[in-house]
């Protein structure tokens, strides 16, 4: 049971950090022209997309520079503390 609790956390854990990188680099290509067009960019849009509309609704770009992103990424590092919260209060249930 215990084993099966560790296997389930790093795998959680394991994903958002995979996808927060996925993020960090679908972000990054904002500075280079006609990235978002290349097959990578069309396959990071597909994934990271949806993710991001959430904070686009609610918070407008500043100019021409959206923080959309960051506090995207900020909510998803919360969530993995969180998840580590979590995971650390079920192992004490569980001693």
């Amino acid at each position: 049971m215990l084993n099966l609790l560790f296997v389930l956390h790093d795998v959680l854990s394991a994903a958002l950090e995979i996808y927060s990188v996925l993020l960090i680099i679908y972000i990054l290509m904002s500075w280079f022209p006609n990235a978002y067009q290349s097959t990578f960019g069309q396959l990071l849009a597909r994934i990271c997309e949806p993710y991001l509309e959430i904070f686009r609704r609610f918070i407008p770009p500043i100019g021409m520079i959206s923080i959309s992103g960051i506090v995207a990424l900020f909510v998803l590092n919360l969530a993995s503390s969180g998840l580590d919260s979590i995971f650390v209060f079920i192992y004490r249930l569980i001693l």
